[in-house]
Formats: structure tokens, sequence, C-alpha cells
């Protein structure tokens, strides 16, 4: 089973891509980092506890008063590029990421016994979280300018001032550098798309179209049954996989790391 990992930035469209990757005619599983995150931190669960632990004698109305997660609050405590908002967000993505990354793995052996010839890995923090190295494509949906990402952002979510939206903006991996790893870590071996979404929506469903055309060539019918029929296979194809991936991140850190040390 490919695994295909979607990613981008705050409100360059990456949902809108799930959704078209979700619907007729594709119909790919997909699996939602985000939702996942809200389910593994709703009250009742460790995540929960461990937030309200760190973050709740420090923060007045962390709390909603059905015991919830008061998500604005919290998000003003952990956005923003000062040592101390950085200091809390590895914190929260410390008791976050495990927790999730334990739900990805439940749902990716799920879709793989269900026969499914890919499935989309939807996850923000794709790079960050190192999960790409699991994907055998991966796809990052971006827009031209900082300008359309804050003005989009901005009239998603209406509660931000801009500080607030470019808070949230630098507080991610920038966009321009997730371009730079789609192409030049995956698109080398053809695995690598950045898909520009600066236009309507018809256009961005032609483009996925055609992109998800050419990913799933050779990778349906006898290959896919093979793969689910032969376990041991499977597991030396996505062993291949993760070794290869990386490999070349590890080379693509170093040539950076040459870069700016020449600067």
């Amino acid at each position: 089973m490919l695994i295909i990992g979607l990613t981008g930035s705050i409100s360059t469209g990456k949902s809108t891509v799930s959704t078209i990757l979700s619907s007729p005619p594709h119909n790919l599983p997909i699996i939602d980092a985000d939702l996942l995150a809200r389910q593994v931190v709703e009250p009742g669960t460790k995540g929960h506890a461990a937030i309200t632990a760190h973050f709740g004698p420090s923060t007045p109305d962390l709390l909603l008063a059905d015991g919830s997660l008061n998500r604005v609050v919290l998000g003003k405590r952990v956005f923003g590029t000062d040592a101390a908002r950085q200091q809390d967000r590895r914190v929260l993505n410390g008791i976050v990421h495990p927790l999730v990354q334990r739900e990805i793995f439940k749902a990716i052996t799920k879709n793989y016994l269900q026969g499914h010839w890919a499935c989309v890995l939807d996850i923000p923090l794709l790079f960050e979280s190192s999960l790409d190295i699991l994907c055998g494509t991966v796809l990052v949906v971006a827009v031209s300018s900082r300008d359309v990402q804050l003005a989009r952002l901005l009239a998603r979510d209406t509660f931000l001032t801009r500080q607030d939206a470019e808070h949230r903006v630098l507080s991610q991996m920038l966009i321009e550098e997730k371009m730079q790893r789609a192409e030049r870590i995956y698109g080398v071996r053809g695995r690598g798309h950045v898909l520009l979404n600066d236009g309507s929506v018809d256009e961005l469903r032609d483009r996925v179209g055609d992109m998800l055309e050419g990913i799933r060539s050779g990778r349906d019918g006898w290959w896919k049954w093979t793969l689910l029929v032969v376990p041991p296979l499977a597991g030396a194809v996505a062993g291949g996989v993760v070794v290869m991936n990386w490999w070349w991140r590890r080379r693509w850190v170093r040539e950076r790391e040459r870069e700016r040390a020449r600067l």
C-alpha cells in the first residue's frame, strides 16, 4: 500500500486537497492528524490530563465549561517566535505527537488490511515530525506568497489579529522550505509534488486528478494484491522506502548545513 504524505502550511489549502482525494472518483482513505490530535486530548484522555497538569496552573481559562481545552487560549500560549512560546510549543508537541503517532500506525495497518492501494497521511507537521520517511510520495500544497496565506487565514479565523496570524505562520516550518524538501528529497525520485493553490477549487481539483493519475500508474491491480497476501514482501518494501527516505533526507540536511556554512 502506498502512503501519500500530504502537508502544507496553515491556510494554503491542504484541507481542500484532502477533501478532493477522499471524494469520488479517488475515494482514498484519509488519516487526518488534526482530527486525531483533537481526539487524543478529549476530556478523560491521557493527553488532556497531561496538558492540564502542565499548562493549567499558569494559563487562566485553559478549560471550557465542558472540560475541553480552550484552543484559542492554548494557541496564544504556544504560537509565537519568542523563546518562552517555543518552549511551551515543544512541551505541547511532546505530549500530543507520540499519542497521535500511535493512532496513525493503527490507521495505516487498518487500511492495509482492507486492501486499499493507497492512503493519505494528512499531517501539517509531516516534515517536523519526521513521519515523511514513511511515505512513498509526498505532496506539498502551497501558495505563491505570504500575503495570500495571511489573507486566507484572517478570512477563515476572524477571531485572529494580524499579529496572531503572523505568529501562527511563523510557528511552523516555512512553506518555502517544505517545497524545497518535497522537490529535493523526493522530487529527484519522482515522488515529490508541489501543488500551487492560487486559483479556483476547480483548477486545484484538475491538478490533483492529473497528479494522482501519474502516481497510481502501475501501483494498483496485481501489485497491490501481491503485497496484501504476502506480508513479508510488503514489510520489505516498506522498510526499503523508510531507509531510502532517511538516506535522502540526511543527505539534504548535510547539503543545507554546507550552504549555511558558506554564508
